[in-house]
């Protein structure tokens, strides 16, 4: 069963970015070419977006191809398919990686033994719920990504309008 996904490089060093594109052309099997722009959020790094189709588990793959390199920042999407639910991976260099389960809707699907033992610290004192469940949703990488998503300069963007 195939399913879709985006990758996003968000920020790479230019020494790396020739380095993306053998890892990412290592888990697909065919050759790529990204284009790559500025990165105006991070002065001398470089972004950019592809678009791929695959089996189930690609995402994990590439996010596992990728994961570890410094000065890398990215975030790798798939679509849920008939055998899999979507996924959501996204990779700092300061906080590593995160992974979440995503539904039809892109909604994040929290496991209930995840829940469950963030409540369980929480009861403990260990930390505060709010804290857990933020990093449940990833919201210390959103946070550190949010500057590096917006569309730098020159970079395709596709208006969506509203049909009435």
């Amino acid at each position: 069963m195939t399913t879709r996904g985006v990758l996003y490089v968000h920020s790479a060093p230019r020494a790396l970015c020739p380095h993306v594109e053998w890892a990412v052309a290592g888990v697909l099997g065919v050759r790529v070419q990204l284009d790559w722009i500025r990165q105006p959020a991070s002065p001398g790094t470089w972004r950019s977006e592809f678009s791929w189709k695959g089996a189930a588990g690609t995402a994990s793959k590439l996010a596992s191809a990728l994961r570890g390199w410094d000065l890398l920042r990215f975030e790798v999407t798939a679509e849920p398919c008939a055998t899999a639910e979507g996924e959501r991976y996204s990779s700092t260099p300061e906080l590593g990686i995160f992974h979440a389960v995503t539904g039809m809707h892109g909604d994040i699907l929290v496991p209930e033994d995840r829940l469950r033992a963030a409540l369980a610290r929480s009861v403990r004192g260990e930390t505060e719920l709010e804290a857990e469940i933020a990093k449940l949703l990833g919201k210390p990488w959103d946070d550190e990504l949010e500057s590096f998503r917006h569309a730098g300069e020159g970079a395709p963007v596709r208006w969506l309008h509203q049909v009435v």
